[in-house]
């Protein structure tokens, strides 16, 4: 497979690269990571601004190694991330392009590019977390809407957000994978009630949903009836495939941070620590690598992220917590306990990868089964 980039995109990194030293000096400071209004406002500014410059709809509407410069470059200039409105613009947006029809592509994308909307999703429950596919919260066809009554957990920006990812079932009696379906809901909707969920490192990024008759026009389904499986997969193949671009670059950086500070404080001398920090070089060096090869292999079909974004995300959870286990033994133990510092918060967010968007577990059977062919367990 052919890595390297053509003169065309080269042109193009040029052109956002300059770009990007022009308007970046002139932002405001960001918020308070406890104030979510104002990160939303934020963040949507930031998208607004990408927006007006021609460069909010890369996210779905260019191709994906253009997509891939792009992330690149906004990460490596410092510049604000999608924020809160990281599930518009990476998971349901990108879905919606794929599967959505005309009619819906039309209502719901021009918001999200313009920083108008946020979205959140709606996939987790109590009891399907890592089994996803055992959801229970019920949509009940009522003429031309669905009366959806159930819970959902760990709903990402859920107090913040316009609008929902919602995945239901629409068939109790069908199998487990089947008679499920794949929502977009107003969070404006009455019977919706939101209580946000503190996490570890501080923010209530998430939250606890509780639904009771919401109505839900049926025009808002994305996909057939019942087909919302299919859908997730395609929202899931977003999710691993492409969404950790800039963190992966924001690792690197904080690998060479770490090494300088190595330098800096004498651990440097330790010939442990040293391998240990080039094998992680070496790690993420591939996992960069990896991204490229599967954004050539999305640009042959059709721009959805295919089954090695759950290789990459395998991978990439564990080299993120053992980067920041470097960190801690490069700190020691001040300044890796210090709760102000964000090596802190970065250490505590990195336990979370093994679990967010498919534990390591979820991602084993897949590579086992679509990639490798190994029969299902029982």
């Amino acid at each position: 497979m052919d890595l390297t980039y053509t003169p065309e995109e080269e042109a193009f990194r040029a052109r956002l690269r300059e770009w990007l030293a022009e308007v970046l000096p002139e932002l405001p400071a960001r918020p308070d990571p406890l104030d979510w209004p104002g990160r939303r406002a934020y963040d949507l500014g930031w998208q607004r601004r990408l927006y007006d410059a021609g460069y909010g709809s890369l996210h779905w509407d260019a191709s994906p190694t253009r997509r891939l410069i792009f992330l690149e470059e906004t990460e490596l200039a410092g510049a604000p991330y999608v924020g809160a409105n990281f599930v518009g613009l990476l998971h349901a947006g990108p879905t919606i392009a794929a599967e959505g029809t005309d009619e819906q592509r039309a209502r719901w994308l021009p918001p999200i590019l313009k920083g108008e909307t946020v979205w959140c999703q709606g996939f987790s429950e109590p009891d399907a977390g890592s089994d996803l596919a055992s959801l229970r919260t019920r949509a009940v066809r009522d003429g031309d809407h669905y009366v959806i009554t159930g819970q959902k957990t760990w709903t990402s920006h859920a107090e913040i957000a316009d609008w929902c990812e919602l995945l239901v079932r629409t068939d109790p009696a069908a199998p487990r994978h089947r008679g499920i379906s794949w929502l977009a809901m107003p969070m404006d909707a009455p019977g919706i009630t939101v209580r946000p969920l503190r996490t570890l490192a501080g923010p209530a990024e998430f939250a606890e949903v509780f639904l009771d008759e919401v109505r839900v026009p049926v025009a808002n389904r994305v996909g057939a009836e019942h087909d919302g499986w299919r859908v997730t997969m395609v929202t899931l193949s977003f999710e691993r495939g492409t969404a950790f671009v800039g963190e992966v670059v924001a690792c690197r950086r904080t690998l060479g941070r770490l090494a300088r500070t190595a330098r800096a404080n004498g651990r440097w001398d330790d010939p442990v620590l040293r391998r240990r920090l080039g094998r992680l070089n070496a790690e993420f060096t591939a996992l960069w690598r990896l991204i490229q090869g599967n954004v050539g292999a999305a640009g042959a079909a059709d721009g959805v992220p295919g089954a090695g974004g759950s290789v990459f995300k395998l991978r990439y959870s564990q080299a993120r917590q053992e980067l920041y286990d470097a960190a801690a033994e490069v700190l020691g133990a001040p300044g890796a306990l210090d709760a102000d510092q964000e090596w802190t918060a970065a250490r505590l967010s990195s336990l979370s990868y093994t679990i967010a968007a498919g534990t390591s577990q979820i991602q084993r059977d897949i590579i086992a089964e679509r990639i490798l062919g190994l029969p299902k367990g029982r």
